[in-house]
C-alpha cells in the first residue's frame, strides 16, 4: 500500500525520467540547418520541449507551411533516431525510485510530448514496454498543456485529480496539471529553469529524482 495520500504518479519522459534534452536540442538544430532556416538558440529550443513536435516546430518557426513541416519533421526524426542508437540514459535514482513506487502500490503513468512510435521505442530500449499502467503520447491526444492526456490517464486509473501528481521539467507539464486540477512536482535538472517552473506553484521542487520518493514517504 502506498504511504501517501496520492495514488497516481504521472511522469513526463524527456528531461524528467530520461537525460535526453541535449539530443533533442541537437536534432532540432540539425533539422533547422537542413531546411535552411535561421537557427534558434539553445534556450529557445529548450523552451518548446514538452510540446508535440508539430506544435514545437511551429512555435519556433510560425511561418512554416505544411510541406516544410513534413520535411522538417523527417529531418528531425532521422537525426534523433540515429542519435538514440544508444538510448538516452535514465537519470540517477529513476530505476530505484520507480521500483519502490511500484512496490508501494502506486499507479504509474507517462504523459509525453513524444509521438507514440518514439515513446514505444524508448520504453522497449529500457525493458519498460509493460511497466506503466498507461502511457499517453502527443500524437494520439491533445498536446500539452491541454489537459486531455491527463484526463485520459485519470479515467483509465479511476483516480480523482486530487489523488494524482504530474512530475515534469517544463512549464507545459505544470500548466497541464493545473488545467487538469491536479498537483505537480517540478524537477530542476531538465529543459527549463526551476525559477520558471515555480511560477506554477508546484507542490514540490526537486534537484534529484530520489527526492520525490522521500517526500512521499514523509506524507505517510
Amino acid at each position: 500500500m502506498h504511504p501517501s495520500d496520492y495514488k497516481l504518479l504521472i511522469f513526463d519522459w524527456d528531461g524528467t525520467l530520461a537525460d535526453s534534452i541535449g539530443r533533442i536540442v541537437e536534432a532540432m538544430h540539425v533539422a533547422s540547418g537542413r531546411m535552411g532556416f535561421e537557427l534558434r538558440d539553445d534556450f529557445a529550443v529548450k523552451g518548446i520541449i514538452g510540446l508535440g513536435l508539430p506544435e514545437a516546430i511551429r512555435t519556433l518557426y510560425p511561418e512554416i507551411d505544411d510541406r516544410e513541416m513534413e520535411a522538417f519533421r523527417q529531418h528531425y526524426a532521422d537525426h534523433y533516431i540515429a542519435s538514440e542508437a544508444v538510448p538516452s540514459p535514465l537519470f540517477e535514482g529513476v530505476v530505484e525510485s520507480m521500483e519502490a513506487f511500484r512496490a508501494e502500490g502506486y499507479h504509474l503513468a507517462v504523459a509525453t510530448g513524444k509521438a507514440r512510435r518514439g515513446l514505444d521505442r524508448v520504453l522497449k530500449s529500457h525493458g519498460w514496454e509493460n511497466y506503466f499502467d498507461i502511457t499517453r503520447a502527443a500524437d494520439e491526444t491533445a498536446s500539452k498543456p491541454h489537459p486531455l492526456m491527463l484526463e485520459q490517464i485519470l479515467a483509465h486509473c479511476e483516480v480523482r485529480p486530487e489523488q494524482a501528481l504530474m512530475v515534469g521539467d517544463s512549464s507545459f507539464d505544470l500548466q497541464m496539471a493545473r488545467n487538469a486540477g491536479m498537483g505537480s512536482v517540478a524537477v530542476s535538472y531538465g529543459a527549463q529553469s526551476i525559477e520558471a517552473l515555480k511560477a506554477f506553484e508546484p507542490r514540490l521542487s526537486i534537484d534529484r529524482f530520489s527526492q520525490l520518493h522521500a517526500w512521499l514517504n514523509q506524507r505517510a
